[in-house]
């Protein structure tokens, strides 16, 4: 299934979405069956496998033309992040050729831990946007950064969960805008303790969640020596229409069933916790700007988002997210106010 949090009459509704259309989940189950279907992602999350059951049903009715209800072109809906209210928000670090590069920019050795186990840092779970706007304090737009990832969304409460039992605990998969203050983040990062406020204003999620099953045609094994499953997904961001990043969910090196491991082991995770995969190689300017700087000191000019940026993010199968970067008006800044020798 294909499903979209979506704006109607001022309140939070949960559509199907077939052939670009959204068919409200709550009203196509009230023509199938006496169950009460949750208007909300958060609440449909919470009910259970039975609910999740008889919405793949009705999808399936619909998509084979059994059953007419009201539906909306996806274009002319509001649709929010598919979990706008996290239960928590966490981010990995899967991607080893995003890490190798990073380093190697930096002039330092990849760091040998990268391969013994995963990692994750909570990020702020009422901060997240969906498509549209993000509106940035002027701090934040000195070296604004996107990073393209993609995320899970966990379906059931556990703990304890081994890589080789977690899949049956992801609900479902949507693209993840991980939006980065770079130099508060570096900042704060020079102390040992972060990433923090150089995340914490804006984390951009959606425009759909996509059940696994409807990837499974596009599952791949993981990486040697890992556990769990991959997938051979195309990944792709623009801004303002120029291409800036390619690479493929594929190239994952820890998969989320491990990152799962790692994030319930002595601590419970529940229905509506996203986590994210962490960036692709070539999937921020941090990284594109320090190998343009390490190829061409010379000519190389650095490049981050501006005011009025339009940052579009395309995953195969899970849709594209655009965002466009807003000033919030204001002149406050912290990094005026630190305390200097």
């Amino acid at each position: 299934m294909k499903l979209v949090n979506y704006l109607e009459f001022g309140k939070e509704q949960l559509g199907l979405v077939i052939n670009n259309r959204v068919y409200n989940l709550k009203l196509a189950a009230s023509v199938k069956t006496s169950l009460k279907m949750p208007e909300t992602m958060k609440e449909f999350l919470k009910a259970g496998p039975h609910v999740m059951a008889v919405a793949r049903e009705i999808d399936q009715l619909i998509k084979d033309g059994k059953m007419g209800t009201k539906s909306y072109e996806m274009e002319k809906t509001h649709v929010l992040a598919p979990v706008s209210r996290p239960a928590s928000l966490r981010d990995g670090y899967a991607f080893r050729q995003h890490v190798e590069a990073a380093r190697r920019n930096r002039g330092v050795e990849m760091i040998a831990e990268f391969d013994e186990y995963p990692v994750f840092y909570f990020n702020n779970h009422r901060s997240v946007v969906g498509p549209g706007d993000v509106f940035c304090m002027p701090d934040h737009f000195d070296k604004l950064d996107f990073e393209l990832e993609w995320a899970c969304v966990i379906g059931k409460k556990g703990i304890n969960i081994k890589a080789e039992d977690a899949s049956e605990y992801i609900a479902g998969f949507m693209i993840m805008n991980d939006i980065s203050a770079r130099t508060l983040q570096m900042e704060e990062m020079k102390l040992n303790l972060g990433p923090a406020k150089g995340k914490d204003f804006a984390t951009a999620l959606g425009p759909i969640l996509v059940t696994p099953d409807e990837l499974e045609p596009f599952r791949v094994d993981p990486k040697s020596g890992h556990t769990g499953n991959n997938y051979n997904l195309s990944m792709k961001c623009w801004v303002n229409g120029v291409q800036v990043s390619d690479g493929n969910t594929s190239s994952m090196d820890w998969t989320f069933e491990e990152i799962i491991e790692r994030a319930a082991y002595g601590s419970y995770i529940y229905p509506g916790d996203v986590i994210g995969s962490g960036t692709v190689g070539t999937g921020c300017f941090l990284e594109l700007n320090g190998t343009g700087m390490l190829n061409d000191p010379k000519n190389f000019k650095p490049q981050w988002l501006q005011e009025n940026d339009v940052v579009e993010m395309e995953i195969s199968e899970l849709g594209r997210l655009s965002n466009t970067m807003r000033k919030m008006d204001s002149d406050f800044s912290i990094l005026a106010r630190k305390k200097r020798k």
